[in-house]
């Protein structure tokens, strides 16, 4: 595959990795500190979005694969596009407070007026990132290619996540300005609004360029139905041997649910993403909150973590190739637990945190790339289901981060936008919960794939051996 095309597909996810930074960085953040909602209600909405996202990822999928897209245009970017505009419609009123809506409106009014947006937001997201996933198994064949694949598709990610942390400590840097109130510079609130509203339209631009290079620089491939039959209709076999055809099966939806590996690499898929998304989600949290850090540092953290998985999926290949898919994950479980392990035993780490922020950036990295690696080697040559492979993998994802945010925000010692001091203790611990904690169930389920290898094991589906036509000679009708 060539190096241009390659890249074209790679910036394809940009877009909704821009705004997937936003939204578990600074969904919580924004709602809870800057606009004054209460924990749970902040909880609700980004659980809405969560179970949004994991009802239509399925369906997309689904429907993907069923669907013949739009014209000759292919069905995989046909679904991108839907859901790019969809994204585009609907982030920036996330980020953006309620229209019409004053100091004293009551919040079950703006948690009512957000919804909506999340909903059409998650929708695009998932048609986005199912219809761009499943064009791996479709570009490229051999196991090493679909690695780099997805490196390249995760540098851009890593790329993304750089700009909206970088452009969020520029904002932050100018706002500070010469100011001489530190509640300026420490704290989070209500004056902070535009910081976000600002972000998310600088977000949302960036994007759209590089969805528009995607659909003018990638080539899915696909066979014309007209081109199909005018060459069976040239091509006239004159002697015909009768020979057994290779055994073939053609899974569809429902035969992937009676496959054991469906079920490892969706538990393994679901615990990756959980680490990564949940530590991104309440770092902002536990540096502000348990680390009493400035605001800045919400901006430079993620910037660091971000940098070192860039560097880490640059020799994600070479890696992967020299000592295989789980132990290159199982070396990415051990960054994640020490980590974890550190900040277990730092209560006070100051700047030091920003070298337990290279272990994390380091560590997600490596088992986000080597579990979508695993999900490719999933579906192999089933790419006329892979869509739903993906789906499914990613419902799993979503509702588990939904659910667990929602545990999390119910359980929160303080009610009230001021953080009490059990907030201290609170972030503390569930940053430790959340990266070592299921770091450890992950390393049980790579434990099990290890013993039992990623492969489709039921042979039932097997459609039955038929005896093709072989022409020994054919010639072209004139």
């Amino acid at each position: 595959m060539p190096l241009c095309q390659r890249l074209s597909y790679s910036v394809g996810h940009f877009l909704n990795d821009l705004c997937a930074s936003m939204w578990f960085t600074y969904l919580l953040v924004y709602y809870h500190s800057v606009l004054g909602f209460m924990n749970t209600y902040a909880g609700i909405l980004l659980l809405a979005g969560q179970v949004a996202d994991g009802i239509c990822t399925p369906l997309v999928g689904y429907e993907s694969d069923r669907t013949a897209g739009c014209g000759t245009y292919g069905k995989r970017k046909t679904w991108h596009l839907v859901g790019t505009i969809s994204v585009l419609l609907s982030f920036p009123f996330i980020f953006n407070p309620c229209l019409g809506c004053s100091e004293d409106t009551p919040q079950w009014v703006g948690l009512t007026y957000f919804v909506p947006f999340i909903v059409i937001f998650q929708f695009g997201w998932a048609a986005t990132q199912i219809s761009h996933l499943s064009l791996i198994p479709e570009l490229v064949t051999n196991d090493h290619e679909k690695v780099e694949l997805t490196a390249f598709r995760y540098a851009f990610t890593v790329i993304a996540n750089i700009t909206v942390y970088a452009v969020a400590w520029l904002l932050f840097h100018f706002q500070a300005g010469p100011a001489e109130d530190p509640s300026v510079i420490d704290s989070l609130s209500h004056q902070d609004i535009p910081i976000f509203r600002n972000l998310a339209l600088i977000v949302v631009g960036i994007g759209a360029v590089f969805s528009l290079l995607f659909h003018f620089g990638t080539k899915e491939k696909g066979h014309s139905p007209v081109e199909a039959a005018s060459d069976d209709r040239e091509k006239q076999p004159l002697i015909l041997r009768a020979l057994p055809a290779q055994p073939h099966s053609l899974l569809q939806w429902k035969h992937w649910l009676k496959e054991p590996a469906f079920y490892q690499v969706a538990m393994l898929y679901m615990c990756t993403r959980l680490i990564v998304n949940l530590s991104q989600t309440y770092i902002s949290m536990y540096l502000t909150n348990s680390l009493m850090l400035p605001k800045n540092y919400i901006a430079t953290i993620p910037l660091v973590m971000y940098v070192c998985g860039f560097v880490s999926s640059l020799v994600m290949k070479p890696v992967n190739k020299l000592i295989g898919r789980n132990i290159t994950y199982f070396i990415g479980l051990l960054l994640i637990l020490a980590f974890a392990y550190w900040v277990l035993l730092d209560m006070n780490m100051g700047k030091s945190v920003y070298g337990a922020a290279v272990l994390l950036g380091a560590g997600s990295a490596t088992i986000l790339v080597m579990s979508l690696s695993m999900t490719a080697d999933l579906i192999g040559g089933q790419t006329q289901s892979g869509a739903f492979v993906y789906g499914a993998m990613s419902f799993t994802d979503k509702v588990a981060n939904g659910l667990g945010v929602m545990i999390i925000q119910s359980l929160h010692p303080c009610h009230t936008q001021a953080c009490c001091p059990d907030c201290i203790w609170f972030y503390h611990h569930i940053m430790v919960i959340v990266t070592g904690g299921v770091a450890f169930v992950a390393a049980i389920v790579l434990c099990t794939i290890m013993i039992w290898p990623i492969k489709i094991r039921s042979r039932k589906y097997l459609l039955s051996t038929v005896y093709k036509p072989v022409a020994t000679r054919s010639i072209r009708r004139v």
